[in-house]
Order: structure tokens, then C-alpha cells, then sequence
């Protein structure tokens, strides 16, 4: 049988509304530094010095531009030689069939073509996207996330989440307003 009955709904974490973006960062740093780890911010824009408090790491984004970069360079290059020395051979003017330097604009294009397609891609998976729907969106008042305020939330998942120490937590560092969020 399961610890949750079906009828209870199941908390997604606790959802402080702040009305300034200094008071969200603070609490977002003082919330780090209290051991809280899952954690997610929501702003109408973005704020300097936030993800450091929330404990973001570095993006793997770079790596995966990368190596489509490379793929793309290899492609282009495996392709035009494939094409003038094994599939199509022409001897033109001397020259010998695989020229290199005749190579350069089409590979410059495929590296950008695909560096640009994994970039996009890539972000779309490291950022879970597209995402019809997240729990923090039936907040009442997360509408103004993207107006005029600022919010922090602090997900079940945390190893340290206790509904009562986090919402005295919040009231602490000046939340204007606690609500629960439900899955």
C-alpha cells in the first residue's frame, strides 16, 4: 500500500513570493548556505549574481556546441572527399582529386550548420524543454512572475525539506507571501 493516499495531493515544494530581486537573491544565497539544494528561482527578468546563489553550475552547452562543430567538419570533409576521389573522380587541370583548399566553404558551412543545430538542440534538452506544464504554475499569484515579482522555490525533493522549517525560513528572509504547490 502506498504512503500517500490517492485522494491527498502531492506537494511539490514551497513557493515564497518577494517583491524586490535583491530580496530573492538573498534568500536564495541564505537558503544555499542553509543546505537546501533543490531549489529554483522565477523572475520577470533576469538578475545579475542569482544563479550563483541558487548554486548553478557551468553549462555543458559548450561541449555539445563543440562537437557538433566537429561533426559537422567532419561530415563536410568525409563528404567532398568521398565525392571527388572514390564516387565521381574528375581530373581537373592537373590538380590532385582531393584538393583541400576547395573544401574549406562547404565544411565552414556544415561546422556552423551543425555547431548552430546542436546548440539549439542541446538547449532544448538541458533545459527540459518544451514544458507545457510545471507545478508552480498553479500558484495563484505566479502569474506576476512575469510582471513585477520575484519567487524562490524549494522543492519536496530536498533532502532537507520540512514544510514548517522552510516556511519559517521564508517568513525570516521577508517573503512577502508562502504558498504549498501541489504536483
Amino acid at each position: 500500500m502506498s504512503s500517500n493516499p490517492m485522494h491527498l495531493p502531492r506537494v511539490y515544494g514551497l513557493l515564497a513570493e518577494f517583491e524586490r530581486p535583491e530580496e530573492l537573491v538573498e534568500a536564495a544565497r541564505r537558503a544555499r548556505e542553509a543546505g537546501y539544494r533543490r531549489m529554483d528561482a522565477y523572475t520577470p527578468f533576469p538578475i545579475h549574481g542569482l544563479s550563483d546563489a541558487l548554486g548553478f553550475g557551468r553549462t555543458k552547452l559548450p561541449l555539445v556546441v563543440l562537437a557538433g562543430g566537429l561533426i559537422g567538419c567532419a561530415t563536410a570533409l568525409g563528404m567532398q572527399w568521398f565525392s571527388t576521389t572514390i564516387h565521381y573522380p574528375i581530373n581537373v587541370g592537373g590538380r590532385p582529386l582531393a584538393s583541400w583548399p576547395s573544401f574549406i566553404p562547404i565544411t565552414f558551412e556544415l561546422t556552423v550548420l551543425f555547431a548552430a543545430v546542436f546548440a539549439v538542440l542541446g538547449m532544448l534538452g538541458m533545459n527540459g524543454l518544451p514544458m507545457p506544464y510545471h507545478p508552480v504554475f498553479n500558484a495563484p499569484r505566479f502569474a506576476f512572475a512575469s510582471r513585477d515579482r520575484f519567487f524562490l522555490c524549494i522543492e519536496a525533493k530536498d533532502p532537507l525539506f520540512n514544510e514548517r522549517s522552510i516556511r519559517a525560513f521564508f517568513e525570516s528572509v521577508g517573503a512577502r507571501e508562502v504558498v504549498e504547490v501541489e504536483e
